[in-house]
């Protein structure tokens, strides 16, 4: 999946599309953490698929697979030795983690035509209630591609594939679904199963 991605974003590059910008950045992120970056090649193979179910247009896809690959990209201000206890974070360390948000979203916010990316990647962690942060944003308020990167960080992250639980797909997918209608809009988690094919 991997090297596919790598010649899509090569030919995106070449295109000199918004994607070839997040490929820079994502490969600095690539340099920072080896786990973070996989993530988030993943976590962008995801949120595309559950796009095209939900119908975005393809210059939504485009923005959505830019904001996917960097919804972590304010992980790289991060210290490695928290990056490295991943998902695993001391109580005085969660304001911390959770600033990676707007730490994205500040770094992106003056690329040219990465408005949206940046918006993006400051919401991904908002939840359907309203329970998320880091501005608690509730329901509709939160934007379409920001919901969908959530179900996709939150997928990959319980995911076999990922390699940080020993659930079954089917378990991971479970897990996920679980959370619909409270920290996962239902429209999203139902676009996720069936680009499973479940």
């Amino acid at each position: 999946m991997s090297n596919i991605f790598i010649e899509q974003t090569l030919a995106l590059e070449e295109e000199g599309s918004v994607n070839a910008v997040a490929f820079t950045w994502l490969d600095r992120l690539r340099v920072k953490n080896k786990t973070v970056y996989n993530h988030s090649i993943q976590v962008a193979n995801y949120a595309v698929s559950i796009g095209a179910k939900m119908g975005l247009s393809p210059k939504e896809i485009s923005v959505l697979r830019a904001a996917a690959l960097l919804h972590d990209i304010g992980k790289i201000a991060l210290p490695n030795e928290l990056l490295r206890r991943l998902p695993c974070v001391y109580t005085r360390e969660v304001s911390l983690y959770k600033s990676h948000c707007n730490l994205g979203a500040n770094m992106l916010e003056n690329e040219p035509g990465f408005q949206n990316v940046a918006l993006f990647v400051r919401s991904h962690h908002e939840r359907w209630d309203g329970k998320g942060f880091p501005k608690r944003l509730k329901g509709a308020n939160i934007p379409l591609s920001a919901r969908i990167i959530g179900v996709a960080d939150c997928y990959d992250s319980v995911n076999p594939c990922a390699g940080n639980w020993p659930k079954t797909a089917k378990a991971a997918l479970r897990e996920v679904s679980d959370q619909s209608g409270a920290a996962f809009d239902p429209e999203v988690i139902k676009a996720l199963v069936s680009a499973l094919g479940h």
